[in-house]
């Protein structure tokens, strides 16, 4: 029992792969009955929520390094070895991804009518590849797990996916996996670099942090370095201009699909931002924070007024993550403590309230089968409690004091100005029309005549699709009101963070010059 409720990360990594051949068993049992898998996944992907609470409730607030850490040597030749942790920065992506996997299930309940037993073993493979991606910390563990990502959500796009689902999936598959490459010649460039300066070999993250690479500019060694992660990080997020798959992915990915991506899978490419770019190419990291802050504030604007101009329910909700994710994103490279705790504060929060909306468009695809705004209108007469919970999961999105995403966006503006008062600016800019376009698709979809004669005939939420929704709003509504049991997770690793490779000037200075000034690298 304790290997269950002590916070085994080896455990909580590969319960879901355990579960599979469980939940086959069971089908077996009652003759592949479909009822009884659906069943079965889900009280596995539940077990695997219960087994990680642990990871919060025994989290020592006040230690920044790593916690249930587990080392097992590999490939000892090569200095590779099975080791995972969790810390600050990466405990809430663990918990977040076991939280949405059996609401995502749930959701998609009805919506899959072939192929059933495939697809919830692909989630099943996603949830662990997810996981793995979060508490690796030798790098080819991680980079294992990176792309094992793919192959799960490959298929459930291109299989389960809409009219042009192949094209999405491939458009996917090739940008990630471009990135990818890369990202492996630098890690490959970086054990050689340990091993010439230290005598050894290792694939440790901790070892390679210690890496001593000269820096003269991006053609130098740690230019070319960053510029390679920073091309896989940048697609994952993705950040503008790298941002063109994910819409396709989004619209034409299943509800499935479209919320374990808002809500986990882009988060992989943050979390990289903050495990390997800062720590591992710092000075690189100063010297490129202008351009990438200004890229940052492109996208959450240009994400922001693509929104606006939308038809599509499920494309709006997919570039308003373009526009989120650049907050994000923003929040990270001002290199502050109040950016970094609300960048990671705001990965969480926006992989709940933007969850939540893409759950809430496919309940209403499942019953009217399109997703064009104009084919809606009046909802809120024959769809109340619908009405009730797209308004929450809205305004979580846009901000709304004492919901999620107003704490993590507080903190990123706070961060931002501190570094930069006009940078600040144009990131509040991108909040105003955020929420211009929401309210205003909400408004068009719930409000005014109720003229269309299928509109007339639809049915509230079911009892499971309630059910699936209060877990989800219990948190937008937790996170926003009381964020210090999270915050207080949070920050003893972003001030390690900082501490160790970077020294922050929280004081103002007389220049008007760009923030880089700001920020001295030790």
């Amino acid at each position: 029992m304790d290997l269950i409720f002590s916070g085994n990360l080896t455990l909580i990594t590969f319960f879901p792969l355990i579960g599979i051949f469980i939940v086959l068993l069971v089908s077996a049992i009652f003759d592949n009955s479909l009822k009884h898998l659906k069943i079965g996944v889900l009280i596995v992907s539940i077990l695997e929520f219960i087994i990680s609470i642990p990871l919060f409730t025994k989290f020592q607030n006040s230690y920044a390094g790593m916690q249930f850490e587990q080392q097992i040597p590999w490939l000892t030749d090569l200095g590779v070895s099975y080791h995972v942790g969790v810390d600050g920065i990466s405990l809430f992506l663990v918990l977040l991804t076991t939280f949405i996997i059996p609401v995502t299930i749930l959701g998609t309940w009805n919506s899959i009518e072939k192929g059933m037993k495939v697809f919830m073993i692909l989630i099943l493979m996603l949830e662990t590849a997810l996981i793995g991606t979060f508490v690796a910390l030798d790098l080819i563990l991680f980079f294992i797990f990176w792309e094992a990502v793919l192959i799960p959500m490959y298929f459930i796009i291109g299989i389960w996916g809409t009219e042009r689902r192949i094209y999405a999936a491939i458009k996917f598959f090739l940008y990630t996996a471009f990135g990818s490459a890369l990202m492996l010649i630098a890690i490959f460039y970086l054990y050689f670099m340990h091993k010439t300066q230290f005598g050894y070999a290792s694939m440790d993250i901790m070892d390679l942090y210690n890496v001593a690479l000269p820096f003269a500019g991006l053609l130098s060694p740690q230019g070319l370095c960053f510029l390679a992660f920073l091309l896989a990080f940048a697609i994952k997020v993705p950040m503008f201009p790298f941002h063109t798959w994910l819409p396709d992915a989004h619209v034409e990915a299943p509800t499935a699909g479209s919320v374990i991506l808002a809500g986990v899978l882009l988060k992989m490419g943050t979390y990289g931002f903050l495990r390997f770019l800062l720590p591992l190419f710092p000075e690189a990291t100063v010297a490129y924070v202008p351009i990438l802050s200004v890229i940052a504030v492109i996208g959450i604007i240009y994400g922001a007024m693509v929104a606006f101009a939308q038809k599509d329910l499920k494309k709006l909700v997919a570039y308003s993550s373009v526009s989120h994710l650049g907050l994000i994103m923003l929040g990270i490279f001002v290199l502050n403590v109040q950016g970094l705790d609300g960048s990671i504060y705001q990965m969480v929060s926006h992989g709940l309230s933007t969850g939540a909306l893409f759950l809430l468009v496919g309940m209403i695809y499942d019953r009217r089968h399109t997703k064009k705004i104009s084919e809606f209108g009046g909802l809120a007469k024959v769809m109340p409690v619908f009405a009730v919970f797209f308004m929450l999961a809205t305004l979580a999105s846009i901000g709304l004091p004492l919901l999620n995403g107003f704490i993590g966006e507080f903190l990123i503006l706070l961060g931002v100005f501190k570094s930069s008062y006009i940078l600040a600016a144009f990131g509040a800019t991108g909040l105003i029309l955020g929420a211009v376009y929401m309210l205003w698709a909400y408004q068009r979809v719930m409000f005014g005549p109720l003229d269309k004669e299928k509109n007339k005939v639809l049915s509230d939420l079911n009892l499971r699709e309630v059910s699936l929704m209060i877990p989800i709003v219990i948190m937008i509504v937790v996170m926003g009101v009381y964020p210090k049991p999270f915050l207080e997770k949070i920050e003893p690793s972003v001030n390690k963070l900082l501490s160790d490779k970077f020294e922050i000037a929280m004081e103002n200075t007389d220049s008007q010059n760009s923030f880089l000034q700001y920020v001295k690298f030790k």
